[in-house]
């Protein structure tokens, strides 16, 4: 089923903006307010993990809790889990590889209980993103970055569960964007933003 033209005009809008905008994830950090800790002997979980409670704005509630593997005398962080807004529910989840790096960090922008935005790192270093813009429960915006530089996404503009809109960038500017009209997969009309010239898939 085709788009009509402002619906695509407006969903085009949207999708550059975010392209050529930088990285607005959220960074909690550890030593926010001065963590202090709550629990005096931390609990473990089935998997053997210590959980390790911190209270972030000293009302006596686990704002930050990580999950720690004890290996002898050293402690590998598994996992932090934030609640950014202090309601009592998590809303930023963060997982960590075994040299200590961040490999995916999930979030709650609004604060609903469903994760609305993805991170997935290598090496510590941003590969891909993933964000839920309608927040439906469902990703429709694929954002992938080479050495931490943006170089293509892929959006369902029109939320039938496909890919409509591919933008490619050079250098991490704008080059290119195709757009499928019809539904069938493929890419209809190219626009280069170079040359602002439009041409057929």
């Amino acid at each position: 089923m085709k788009r009509s033209g402002l619906a695509g005009s407006i969903a085009l809008a949207v999708i550059v903006a975010l392209g050529c905008g930088g990285n607005n994830e959220v960074k909690p950090d550890d030593r926010m307010s001065g963590e202090m800790a709550i629990d005096e002997q931390p609990t473990k979980t089935a998997e053997g993990l210590e959980v390790q409670r911190f209270d972030l704005n000293h009302d006596r509630k686990p704002d930050l809790i990580k999950y720690v593997r004890v290996i002898g005398d050293e402690e590998l962080v598994v996992r932090k889990e934030y609640d950014l807004n202090f309601d009592g529910k998590t809303d930023v989840w963060r997982n960590y590889n075994d040299k200590a790096e961040l490999a995916k960090e999930a979030l709650d922008l609004d604060f609903d209980g469903r994760i609305d935005l993805e991170n997935y790192f290598e090496g510590g270093q941003l590969v891909r993103q993933e964000k839920d813009l309608n927040f439906d429960g469902h990703p429709d915006l694929h954002k992938y970055y080479e050495k931490g530089v943006a170089s293509r996404i892929e959006a369902d503009t029109n939320n039938d569960g496909k890919i409509d809109l591919w933008q490619y960038f050079e250098k991490g500017q704008v080059d290119r964007i195709g757009i499928d009209r019809d539904g069938d997969g493929n890419v209809d009309d190219w626009k280069s933003m170079k040359a602002e010239e439009t041409t057929g898939g």
